[in-house]
């Protein structure tokens, strides 16, 4: 029997964000699950070879930090009206990151849009939709723009 108790909806605080949310929330209403909001903030080492000063790097990457825990609670109150949701902001790639926090987490259903805010890293790094649905050891629901 299937039995789905933890729900990862993976956000990138987009329009699409608030899509995912929905279908986050009406499978945790009616299964009685948990729901785990997880951001990916980039560490930025991908963009190393760029030629910008290492400390504009950094003063981004603590912007973002630090913007990214505010838009949680903000992303959290807005679209959630049930119990039993968690934010949490991760570092690092975003694939990477989702599926660690899923086997770490004991997730049994993972959450995501297949089209976020960074349309431009697609054509440089691949689709994070993509590389979840491939890696993943458990189901994944994509959610399409309306």
């Amino acid at each position: 029997m299937v039995n789905i108790k933890k729900i990862l909806c993976a956000v990138d605080f987009s329009g699409m964000s608030s899509q995912v949310a929905a279908y986050a929330q009406v499978l945790a209403r009616c299964l009685n699950a948990e729901v785990d909001v997880v951001f990916v903030a980039s560490t930025l080492e991908r963009y190393r070879n760029f030629d910008v000063p290492a400390a504009s790097f950094q003063n981004l990457a603590d912007t973002i930090a630090s913007e990214s825990e505010k838009m949680m609670g903000k992303f959290i109150q807005e679209n959630f009206s049930i119990p039993n949701v968690r934010g949490k902001i991760l570092k690092g790639y975003a694939d990477e990151e989702l599926l660690g926090f899923a086997r770490k987490e004991n997730i049994d259903l993972i959450i995501l849009g297949t089209h976020g805010k960074k349309k431009v890293d697609k054509v440089f790094f691949g689709s994070v939709a993509e590389k979840v649905i491939k890696a993943s050891e458990i189901p994944v629901l994509t959610i399409r723009p309306k």
